[in-house]
């Protein structure tokens, strides 16, 4: 019983790592399909054949020669690293840097496109200064494109002269290439935190790519307010000087914003609405950053998806987007 109970259990780990290393394989192999079908198809026949010989009473060999496969996959596995060196989509060609010298912070490579459509638009990086010191609201805003709980994070900070500076954090997407949720977990994508022109930021998913979009002004006091927006220079900073790859989990839209937020407010707690990220609005107002009103109404006001679309190009746009948003109501 022994026996049988330990080979279970073997065999158990065989076949989820098997899985793992022929997705990460998949993901990650640069040959045509049927190379790539026929490699997997070899891992999995040897793994079955290693299995095959555990059961029939070549125990130690069998599971010893599925160990030696598994760390030469591991060792391969190990040695694909992160890079700034790949044909990028022109939107996220360039990785926002900063420069911070007391109230004063200079922006280099705001992307300011403007949107025809997905495959139409001018390119436009710009460089950009900010005074700190008149830095006076944060907004959440999230962005829904059909995929049950999750939506994409985007913090936009506003001056007192109206304007308003988006903060991103995007996989790193190269020409061709589209998001898998599952190829998150394999290294297909690296890092990018960028900051835009929130009329580029917000019209490419409301007005190009047709996602629902809602906004949350969060009650932040403005020290915090600066230490988060000094936060996202340093992380683009950081991952200018150092690639690092997208991980679905554990280093995405919001868990990064989650790690920087944890520096500056204490005792912020862990939380599945994390990684659930549509449901983020509902943890910020558990933890005291959102108006108090209901929850409801707070999304209900906060949908700007069709002003955004009637706005199109506005130069008013970040005006019109948050008019009856709790917070908001000074804005005509």
């Amino acid at each position: 019983m022994l026996r049988i109970l330990l080979l279970s259990l073997g065999t158990l780990i065989i076949i989820l790592s098997c899985v793992w290393g022929g997705m990460a394989l998949w993901f990650q192999l640069p040959w045509p399909l049927p190379w790539r079908v026929g490699l997997i198809a070899v891992w999995v026949g040897a793994a079955l054949g290693m299995l095959w010989l555990a059961w029939t009473g070549t125990v130690w060999p069998g599971l010893a020669g599925y160990a030696l496969m598994f760390a030469l996959l591991m060792l391969w596995w190990g040695s694909l690293e992160p890079s700034h060196e790949r044909q990028w989509a022109d939107d996220l060609a360039r990785i926002t840097q900063g420069d911070i010298r007391g109230q004063q912070a200079t922006l280099h490579n705001v992307r300011n496109f403007h949107w025809r459509s997905e495959d139409d638009y001018d390119v436009r990086w710009e460089t950009r200064s900010y005074d700190l010191g008149s830095l006076r609201s944060v907004d959440l805003i999230t962005s829904q494109w059909g995929m049950p709980g999750i939506a994409h994070i985007l913090v936009s900070f506003g001056f007192d002269d109206g304007k308003f500076i988006t903060f991103t954090v995007e996989i790193r997407r190269e020409r061709n290439e589209s998001f898998s949720a599952i190829g998150g977990f394999f290294k297909q994508f690296e890092l990018n935190v960028l900051a835009s022109d929130e009329r580029d930021a917000v019209r490419v998913r409301t007005n190009v790519r047709g996602e629902q979009a809602h906004l949350y002004r969060v009650e932040m006091p403005e020290q915090a307010m600066r230490d988060l927006f000094v936060a996202y220079v340093e992380e683009a900073n950081r991952l200018s000087a150092q690639p690092r790859f997208y991980h679905t989990v554990t280093a995405n839209c919001t868990i990064i914003v989650y790690n920087m937020m944890e520096q500056i407010v204490d005792g912020l707690p862990m939380d599945a609405r994390l990684l659930l990220s549509a449901y983020l609005p509902s943890y910020v107002k558990d933890v005291g950053g959102l108006a108090d009103e209901p929850l409801e109404t707070l999304r209900a006001r906060g949908d700007f998806t069709e002003r955004a679309r009637r706005a199109g190009d506005d130069e008013n746009f970040s005006r019109i987007i948050r008019r009856g948003v709790p917070g908001w109501e000074s804005i005509r």
